[in-house]
């Protein structure tokens, strides 16, 4: 699976910046470097000091393409454990692009995505967790989603794993010391022991499971739909929470006719806000289309604002909202405190059937305190804040991790029926099968394309 050839891409963002960066990896690297770099004194870069800058300008036969800082990292001590060389040119898009070109056409192979990251997987620089937490870090939005991305590039993930592994290979050794000898007295001790040990590493693999639902929070957030009727203030709030005029507010109902998606960060906690067209019976066509995707998207989210006017009587629509978020965690604010109240506190408590609201005036920007506390309370109770513990934020892990689950299941199934030690041990296989494919200590080719394919080209 590993390449010999020599890769190249371009590993920063495409567009106007002070540096644009060239990177290449592979045996190749350092001599196509060799080939365009012209340095500033005379030593060639084969000869200049590892991990040391080099000034110089790049030429394509007799003409100049940059002025250039150059850099060469010898393999094994290098992101692949390939020989590297990076290229810092200016960082416009002719300049970065005309020095990927040049490499390409000296012998070098344009990088598919995320394949840097894959040549490290595969030298074996990164388990699979590892590089999986490099694209986590990359995409990170808040503070806390990136915090848990470096302790998951450090390992904390993969040493967990390596813990309950070991538990399961100390389990399965004990089955072939009692196939190999199988003394009665023995094998009696050894399914009592069994057991304890099988308990153990099914407490671990619960305790990672039971926080996976906040680490996939804390990495893509918490998916977030505003909801109400026109002219409720669901854009003003979407302003208020981005600190931005995201959306149009006007005093024309209908003016939202279509979800507009943004990301916001409370105070570490990442939302995924989504504003809605207003849900009310309408002829407009458009319209009726964004009153279909607000309900659509109730159906994804884990959270909903609904917002209702409290200087207006609560209407059909109003009572067809609050049909709609009954099964679902709903932060309820009835905006407009500012004005006259309508409703009755006890009507109000009738119609949200005794769930809690709070009274607000979004255009004084205080409901965002109120919603992060709020928030706070119903997903991480009370404290945001990321303890030492591990936590499993990638889908692909929980489903690996359940299925280890499943297979433990059996084991103790199996021990306490006294079955043969050899059944015990294909299921104790099918455990460690399961916590490999976490790793990449058995993952196929199919798996691992998917996991990189979520890269940029360049990393």
């Amino acid at each position: 699976m590993i390449n010999s050839d020599t890769i190249s891409a371009i590993s920063t963002a495409t567009g106007e910046a002070g540096i644009g960066i060239v990177r290449m990896s592979g045996e190749r690297a350092i001599s196509i470097a060799n080939e365009i770099f012209k340095p500033i004194g005379k030593k060639t870069l084969s000869e200049a000091e590892n991990r040391k800058l080099v000034y110089g300008h790049i030429y394509d036969g007799d003409k100049l393409l940059d002025e250039v800082l150059i850099v060469k990292m010898v393999a094994p001590y290098t992101y692949t454990r390939e020989d590297v060389v990076e290229i810092h040119c200016h960082g416009g898009i002719i300049s970065v692009r005309n020095i990927l070109k040049l490499t390409l056409s000296r012998g070098a192979r344009l990088a598919d995505a995320g394949e840097f990251t894959k040549r490290a997987f595969l030298n074996g620089r990164l388990d699979l967790t590892q590089a999986e937490a490099v694209i986590d870090l990359i995409k990170s939005k808040s503070e806390t989603s990136y915090d848990m991305s470096i302790r998951q590039l450090e390992g904390s993930l993969s040493g967990k794993i390596a813990e309950i592994r070991e538990n399961v290979m100390k389990m399965t050794a004990l089955i072939i010391a009692n196939i190999d000898f199988p003394e009665d007295e023995i094998v009696e001790a050894t399914y009592k022991s069994l057991e304890e040990d099988a308990n153990t590493v099914i407490e671990h693999l619960d305790t990672l499971i039971e926080n996976s639902n906040r680490g996939q929070l804390l990495r893509d957030g918490i998916n977030t739909v505003i909801l109400g009727k026109p002219n409720v203030g669901k854009s003003s709030l979407l302003n208020s929470l981005l600190r931005d005029e995201r959306a149009i507010v006007t005093d024309i109902p209908g003016t939202t006719r279509d979800v507009i998606t943004d990301y916001v960060n409370l105070d570490g906690i990442l939302l995924k806000i989504t504003d809605t067209a207003g849900i009310r019976e309408t002829l407009d066509e458009v319209e009726k289309i964004g009153v279909s995707r607000a309900k659509d998207a109730i159906n994804d989210s884990d959270l909903i604002i609904a917002i209702f006017d409290g200087s207006k009587e609560f209407s059909e629509d109003d009572k067809e909202i609050i049909k709609l978020i009954e099964d679902k965690r709903a932060i309820i604010l009835l905006n407009k405190a500012d004005l006259e109240r309508k409703v009755s506190k006890e009507e109000i408590e009738k119609l949200l059937g005794g769930r809690k609201y709070f009274d607000v005036s979004i255009l004084d920007g205080r409901e965002i305190s109120t919603i992060e506390n709020e928030i706070k309370d119903m997903f991480f109770k009370g404290e945001i804040k990321e303890s030492s513990d591990v936590y499993v934020n990638n889908l692909r892990h929980v489903n690996a991790l359940k299925e280890a689950r499943n297979a433990m299941d059996d084991v103790i199934l199996d021990i306490k029926q006294e079955m043969f030690l050899d059944l015990l041990e294909v299921n104790l296989e099918m455990v460690l099968s399961s916590l490999g494919e976490i790793t990449g200590d058995t993952t196929t080719e199919d798996v691992l394309d998917k996991v990189f394919s979520e890269f940029c080209i360049g990393k």
